[in-house]
């Protein structure tokens, strides 16, 4: 494992994190009374959009898991539009169990779906982008060590991701009556806090088991 490898990993998530600041502090200057908790959902539109556009744009610069076969048009088109149908599901998957897991069934449905929406942005963009639409490297990936440096962060940063909004469901119940208590402020707020720590520890974890670490094609 090189450290220009785990350098250039690095400065990807950097851009990650800088795509969520720009989500965040940009939108203010042309939207008018814009913040994350007064207009929440207008956020969640804009950071779900900027985070997958930094991750295509990453994607085809650094191109970690680029195979030279199957190049043709057709073949890239009926990719992309995999790529949609297996984002698309994973929302509605996620929007499922959010509701069985108590969100509400009707009400608020926009809002939990927005959240299932930045929940995918977050775990299902990234293995689409690495991986494409292929559900058994995904398994294979989620089920054992990765084979690249890329395959270990996108494990560490889905994980993460998953903590993150399981802990931000904590404070809904408790009677503290806080605006970031509404559904789902909090818990997509501890996703984009357990995606951006995610992608600060991945590379710092590699980096510090990177003589632990073998992969093929080192």
């Amino acid at each position: 494992m090189k450290d220009t490898d785990i350098k250039k990993l690095l400065y990807t998530h950097l851009l990650c994190i800088f795509s969520i600041i720009l989500s965040i502090f940009i939108p203010s200057f042309f939207l008018e009374n814009f913040s994350i908790l007064e207009t929440h959902l207008t956020w969640l539109c804009i950071c779900s959009v900027s985070v997958t556009a930094v991750n295509l744009v990453l994607y085809l610069v650094v191109k970690p898991n680029v195979s030279s076969k199957r190049s043709s048009l057709s073949y890239k088109v009926t990719r992309f539009l995999k790529c949609c149908i297996y984002f698309l599901t994973s929302c509605f998957f996620f929007h499922v169990i959010f509701v069985l897991y108590g969100a509400p069934l009707i009400e608020l449905a926009l809002e939990t779906f927005s959240l299932a929406v930045i929940l995918s942005t977050f775990t299902t963009i990234p293995c689409l982008c690495l991986l494409g639409p292929n559900f058994k490297a995904w398994l294979r990936i989620f089920s054992r060590n990765g084979v690249s440096i890329w395959e270990n962060s996108l494990q560490i940063t889905t994980i993460s991701s998953f903590v993150g909004i399981w802990l931000g469901a904590f404070p809904i119940p408790l009677d503290w009556g806080r605006p970031w208590q509404e559904w789902p402020i909090s818990c997509t707020l501890g996703a984009t806090f357990g995606y951006v720590a995610g992608l600060v520890i991945s590379p710092l974890w590699i980096y510090w088991n990177r003589k632990k670490l073998t992969y093929k094609n080192n």
